[in-house]
C-alpha cells in the first residue's frame, strides 16, 4: 500500500477541518506540515484529494470516495488501540465531544473542572454546535443532545435532569400588551425566537395542555441562533421568548422577565450524552461516562418520549 496510516489520518483531518491551518491545530502540528503530507499522499496515489483556495479546501471527487471509504475503517482502527490502552493504569488522550446549544449548562464548569483534576491525562475538545448530525463521520467520540432526538441506535449515559421551557417577557413588555393565557394568544403578541442553524425554520412552540401537545408557529420579531441573544432581548422588552428553564432562572430572579403559561410548560427528559453502540468507548470517554455517572449517582432519568423536540 503506497500511503501510511499517518498520511490518511492528515488527510481525515483535512476533511473534517475544512483547512490546512485548522488540521495542524487539530494535529498538533503546523499547517505547512499537514500540506507537504497530503500532497505526497496526492503524488503517491496519483489523484488530488482537495480543491485549495485562499480561503478554503474542498475535497474532489475522488477526495470524497477516499474520506468516505476509510474514515469508517480508521475510525475501528483507533477503537482498537483505545481497547489495548485500557491495559495502562491511567486515562490519557484526548476526548472530542458534540455539544449541543443549550445543553452547555449541563457540563457546567465544576463538572468539567472536577472531572480533569481527576484524569489529569485526559484533555477535552469541547464543540458547542447545532450543526452536528453525524458525531461519527465528523470524528467525535460522544455527542450531548436531547434524548428524545437521539438515534436508536446509541448508548446514551443521562447528564441532566428532566428538562422545563419557560415562556418570558419582561414587566416593560407586559405594560403595553396583555398576558397571554392559553398558548392560542400567543398569535397576537411579539415573539424572540430560535433556530438552530440560519438555514434552519424557526421553533415551533411546544406545550401540554392536558395530554394534549400544541404546537405553535408564533409570530417572530426577532429570530437568531443564539440563547443568550434571546435573553437580553426578552429583558429589554422586544417581545416573549421562550427558554430553557435554567437559562432564564437569574433574570427570573432578579424581576427582568416574568413567567407565563406555566401551567402549559410541562417537564420533560433532559440531555443525554450518547456514543455509537457498535464502537468500544475510549478509555478517555469511559472515565468520562463513568464520572457522569457517579455524579448523578442516585438520579434517575425517565426514558425519552414523543414527539421530537429541536431545542
Amino acid at each position: 500500500m503506497p500511503a501510511d496510516l499517518n498520511a490518511i489520518n492528515v488527510f481525515l483531518a483535512v476533511a473534517e477541518a475544512k483547512g490546512f491551518r485548522a488540521a495542524g491545530e487539530r494535529l498538533g502540528v503546523t499547517a505547512s506540515a499537514v500540506s507537504q503530507t497530503l500532497r505526497k499522499l496526492e503524488e503517491q496515489l496519483g489523484v488530488v484529494l482537495v480543491q485549495r483556495t485562499t480561503r478554503s479546501v474542498s475535497l474532489t471527487a475522488a477526495g470524497g470516495q477516499l474520506y468516505a471509504s476509510v474514515r469508517p475503517a480508521l475510525a475501528e482502527v483507533r477503537a482498537a488501540v483505545a481497547a489495548v490502552g485500557e491495559l495502562g493504569v491511567e486515562p490519557r488522550g484526548t476526548l472530542r465531544v458534540a455539544i449541543s446549544g443549550g445543553a452547555e449548562g449541563s457540563l457546567h464548569e465544576s463538572v468539567l473542572g472536577k472531572f480533569l483534576a481527576a484524569h489529569p491525562h485526559i484533555r477535552l475538545d469541547l464543540a458547542i454546535t447545532n450543526e452536528i448530525s453525524d458525531i461519527v463521520a465528523r470524528g467525535y467520540d460522544a455527542g450531548v443532545q436531547l434524548g428524545e432526538v437521539i438515534d436508536k441506535d446509541m448508548i446514551a449515559v443521562p447528564v441532566s435532569g428532566d428538562l422545563r421551557l419557560a415562556v418570558v417577557g419582561s414587566p416593560a413588555y407586559f405594560s403595553h400588551h396583555r398576558k397571554p393565557k392559553h398558548p392560542r394568544d400567543l398569535v397576537e403578541h411579539e415573539c424572540i425566537n430560535w433556530h438552530p442553524t440560519p438555514d434552519a425554520p424557526p421553533y415551533r412552540w411546544e406545550f401540554t395542555d392536558g395530554r394534549r401537545e400544541i404546537s405553535v408557529a408564533v409570530p417572530t420579531r426577532v429570530l437568531t441562533t443564539d440563547p443568550g441573544l434571546i435573553v437580553r432581548l426578552a429583558r429589554t422588552g422586544v417581545g416573549l421568548a421562550m427558554l430553557y428553564e435554567h437559562q432564564a432562572r437569574d433574570a427570573l430572579a432578579r424581576g427582568e422577565v416574568v413567567e407565563v403559561l406555566r401551567e402549559f410548560s410541562t417537564p420533560f427528559p433532559g440531555f443525554y450524552l450518547y456514543y455509537p453502540q457498535r464502537r468500544h468507548a475510549s478509555p478517555a470517554l469511559r472515565a468520562f461516562i463513568d464520572f457522569l455517572r457517579a455524579s448523578r449517582s442516585g438520579k434517575r432519568a425517565k426514558a425519552p418520549r414523543q414527539p421530537r423536540r429541536t431545542r
